[in-house]
């Protein structure tokens, strides 16, 4: 704030105070004479006939409880601060306030995490209190992505499965949830062409064991050995490393139908999971993936991984 509008605040606050004194004292000076007012002092309201409203003067214990107000108004701002860069007596301030109650929170979530600090994620995933506060760290800050039971949505993994795009081990999961990741599936339209999409789609719906039209799988085979395997592998199974997707089975992050399929040939993904690690700290991190990884562990279901 500005030298100029400190001393703008403090002539507003100080006049505004002494505006109020003096219409206090300004509509209470006349009362002894005014202590039996004439009919002349009227408002000149009238009902009934015979009912007039007076201009009488408050009742001094109320004027006098204005007054208290205004006194303590200048306390409150003496002791609070409010008049420009002045900061008060007290000394107090929102942002102060705000820092010391903060620090009253780290300091026992702190107290909270330690016990689980540098345990890994499959000692934790058998601590049910770690796996409760795992839930808890999940359901504020992944369940709006990847759904209050960890099911995910079309684009956001169902992280229930036994099926992992990056790898389903311990430190694996630690690392897509501290580190995050960024999947890219390249667009290959300039490569392939709208026919050569068409058949790479129907290849890769062959190898997940759908119904597909051989001549264009024949067609899409080669297509995809030539450029495909690379990441998906030439028998389609993934690559975890890459986060490329095993196309064999029948889990779909965006979807198994054709065109779904044929689209992102066409035009690739581009899936990307925050890293966490720098919003939660690394031992809250940490409990959220133990508490995902509890979900999955041991479990044989497909989902939407």
């Amino acid at each position: 704030m500005s030298a100029f509008w400190s001393w703008f605040i403090i002539a507003l606050v100080a006049i505004n105070i002494a505006g109020c004194l003096w219409l206090l004292w300004y509509t209470s000076k006349r009362r002894g004479a005014n202590a039996h007012l004439p009919d002349s002092e009227t408002t000149g309201h009238v009902w009934d006939g015979d009912l007039s409203e007076y201009n009488k003067p408050l009742p001094r214990w109320w004027i006098n409880l204005f007054y208290l107000t205004i006194f303590f108004s200048i306390g409150y701002v003496a002791w609070y601060g409010g008049l420009g860069h002045y900061d008060g007596i007290g000394r107090w301030s929102s942002a102060g306030e705000h820092d010391a109650q903060k620090a009253e929170a780290d300091a026992r979530l702190a107290e909270t995490l330690a016990p689980f600090e540098g345990v890994a994620i499959d000692q934790l995933a058998a601590n049910p209190q770690a796996v409760a506060l795992g839930q808890s760290v999940f359901g504020n800050f992944c369940a709006t992505c990847h759904g209050s039971d960890a099911r995910g949505a079309r684009g956001f993994p169902n992280l229930t499965d036994a099926s992992w795009q990056w790898g389903g081990s311990p430190d694996e999961v630690a690392t897509s949830v501290i580190h995050g990741r960024q999947a890219a599936m390249p667009a290959m339209e300039a490569m392939l062409g709208e026919q050569g999409a068409t058949e790479v789609a129907v290849y890769v719906q062959q190898l997940a064991g759908m119904q597909a039209d051989a001549g264009l799988a024949a067609a899409g085979k080669a297509r995809f050995d030539t450029i495909c395997a690379a990441c998906h592998m030439p028998d389609g199974t993934g690559m975890a490393a890459l986060g490329a997707p095993n196309l064999t089975d029948d889990v779909w992050l965006y979807g198994s139908d054709f065109d779904t399929i044929r689209q992102g040939v066409l035009q690739g993904r581009a899936g990307m999971m925050p890293a966490h690690g720098p919003i939660v700290g690394e031992t809250r991190a940490r409990l959220a993936a133990a508490y995902v990884w509890s979900l999955s562990h041991g479990a044989g279901a497909a989902g939407n991984d």
